[in-house]
Order: structure tokens, then C-alpha cells, then sequence
């Protein structure tokens, strides 16, 4: 984590400072032409489909992009809101309320899309019209990846590359141990534990998938996923047995790090397990894999390996704890002394 500044003993900047709060991205509507546009950006991200550019477009063109926008479309529909997508409102949401507890320090903080509106350039190209001098791009990513994290930095260097005059930037790589972090986690799953008056019998911590050869390359992704696994499952006081780190979202035949969420909760089902909780705490807003893949599709593959309980827990979405977090991590990052 590159979160070294002690916000307590650092000088206020007297620069105009603004927040870039990145994530993902979302299609404008569950429509397959709506589809067809997002994942045509996001998948010719060389971040995320590491093969050869040439082959993986003929292969993207011409079949993928003919036959997934309209499954995807489906099940997008299953979540859509009246306000529009989930990781849309929650992402605005999150940047509105990380801007008010800023406020004794006039930061705006705009949220910015890698895929989709609003667009990474657009949101820098606003924040230079307004004369900001100095920009933290915080990629709502707590584990480093490159498919995410340094997919944003790219983003961001592109319009660098493309600028003749720029703000100063500084870019958060990742909070996987933030302790604000994981006692926000913490906080989210004991509030669970509350509300429904006990525990399951097992907690299941799934993260996104990568390939294993990333891991291979050098990508931190996993040992950071393990590390934030760990030290949650230590703030909850869990046992080893007690809970599992699994990785959901796999696609094509290679092989992706492992244990596969879906398997292990059929697993856990066929061996006895009649409750499970799972969180996704990779996710800092919930989206389509935590509110289909996870909620539905998983919850109905324990159901039927004969579970009888399955609670999915939230992101932390606008939680206090998880808003907090973020503040503390941006004034630490742009050394803001307390008001």
C-alpha cells in the first residue's frame, strides 16, 4: 500500500487539489446495442485480454461481440434500477459523499468511468477547466491489478500523452491492507451477523478472478486478495476452517486462479454445510457480479447442491466506515492537516 503520508504532521497544500474516483465502468442501458458499445471498449483493453491484438479482435468482431451483448444485456436487465446501473449510482454516490466529508478542505471529487461515461479524459479535461492544480486519481480498486488498477493509470496517461499543459497527478495503487479498510469490512459482516440474529456456518470471501499466468508475470493481484482475506478473517476472530477465499468470474479455458467460487460453495452444500455467507471484498460497489453472478446464480448453485441458507453481504457501497476509509486515505494522500 502507497499510503505513507502522516496526514497528522503534514503541511496543507495551498493548491487547488481535486479527486478523480475511478471504477470500472457500466453500459448506458441493459440493451444489447448498449452492450455491444461497453464491451466492445472493454474488451479490446489490452490490460484484459492479453493476446495478440490482431487475432483477438477478428475473434472479438466477429463472434463475441455478435452473440454476448444480448446474454449480457438479460441479465444486466435482472439489476437495473430506476436511477440506472448499480455501480453507476453507487460510484456518483460514493464521490458526492467523499466530496462532503472534504469539504472543510474545497475538494471536489468527480467520479470517472474506464469504460463507459464519465469518461477518465473528460473528467481530467473538466478538473484543468476548473484550474485544479494538483489531482488524486483513486481507482476504486482496494487489491492491485493490472487488468484494473494500471488500466486506469493508462487511461490517465493517454490524455497526458495527448495534453500540453497538466496538473500535478498522484495515483493510488491499492488499500488491500488499509486498516480502515478491513475494519470497514469487518464492520459490514458483524452488522450482518446482527440483523440476523447469528452466523452461518461458513463465511466465503470471493474475489474476481484473473488468469494464473498473470500471477505468473508478476501481478500481485492474488497474494493481495489473500492478504486482505486474512486480516478480515482476523479482525472477525474466524478460524481457518471456518471460512474460504475463493475467486468467481472465470471465462475462456485457461486455467484462472482458484479455488472457483461456484464449485466451492457446491462443495461446501455436498459435504453438510447447510448456511453460507459470502462477501466480495474486491468490489467497493456493487455491480453485476456481486448483485447476479453472486446473488443469484451462485446463491441458486448452493440452493441446489442441497444448502439451505445463502446471505449475500454488500459492498460497502456508501456505508459510514467505507466512506470514511476513503476520506482518510485521500487526506493522507494529499497531505491535508485535520479542521
Amino acid at each position: 500500500m502507497n499510503t505513507t503520508t502522516n496526514a497528522d504532521s503534514a503541511p496543507a497544500t495551498s493548491r487547488p487539489c481535486a479527486i478523480l474516483l475511478c471504477n470500472l465502468g457500466t453500459p448506458d442501458a441493459p440493451t444489447p446495442a448498449a452492450l455491444r458499445r461497453y464491451l466492445g471498449e472493454f474488451l479490446s483493453d489490452p490490460r484484459v485480454v492479453e493476446i495478440p491484438r490482431l487475432l483477438w479482435q477478428v475473434i472479438l468482431r466477429g463472434v463475441i461481440l455478435q452473440v454476448r451483448p444480448r446474454k449480457a444485456a438479460a441479465k444486466y436487465a435482472t439489476i437495473w434500477t430506476e436511477q440506472g446501473s448499480p455501480l453507476a449510482v453507487w460510484t456518483h454516490r460514493q464521490a458526492q459523499l467523499l466530496q462532503e466529508r472534504l469539504q472543510p478542505w474545497g475538494i471536489p471529487v468527480l467520479p470517472a468511468m474506464r469504460y463507459g461515461q464519465p469518461a477518465i479524459a473528460k473528467q481530467l479535461q473538466t478538473l484543468q477547466g476548473q484550474g485544479v492544480q494538483r489531482v488524486l486519481v483513486l481507482p476504486l480498486y482496494p487489491q492491485y491489478c493490472a487488468a484494473t488498477t494500471a488500466s486506469v493509470f493508462d487511461a490517465v496517461a493517454a490524455w497526458v500523452g495527448r495534453s500540453r499543459h497538466y496538473p500535478e497527478l498522484r495515483f493510488v495503487n491499492d488499500y488491500c491492507d488499509h486498516p480502515g479498510y478491513i475494519a470497514a469490512l469487518a464492520e459490514s459482516v458483524r452488522q450482518h451477523w446482527q440483523q440476523k440474529g447469528q452466523r452461518a456456518e461458513h463465511l466465503v470471501m470471493s474475489f474476481h478472478g484473473i488468469p494464473q499466468r498473470n500471477v505468473e508475470l508478476g501481478d500481485p493481484y492474488a497474494a493481495q486478495c489473500q492478504r486482505s482475506a486474512a486480516l478480515l478473517a482476523q479482525a472477525l476472530g474466524l478460524e481457518p476452517q471456518a471460512y474460504s477465499v475463493t475467486f468467481q468470474s472465470r471465462v475462456g479455458p485457461a486455467q484462472w486462479l482458484q479455488p472457483y467460487t461456484e464449485p466451492t460453495v457446491q462443495a461446501l452444500a455436498q459435504a453438510g454445510t447447510r448456511s453460507v455467507e459470502l462477501i466480495c471484498p474486491g468490489f467497493a460497489s456493487d455491480c453485476l457480479e456481486t448483485l447476479e453472478e453472486i446473488n443469484m446464480e451462485v446463491r441458486q448453485a448452493f440452493m441446489q447442491a442441497g444448502g439451505q441458507a445463502f446471505d449475500y453481504i454488500p459492498c460497502l457501497n456508501d456505508s459510514s466506515s467505507g466512506m470514511d476509509m476513503l476520506a482518510e486515505l485521500a487526506q493522507a494522500q494529499l497531505c491535508l492537516n485535520p479542521r
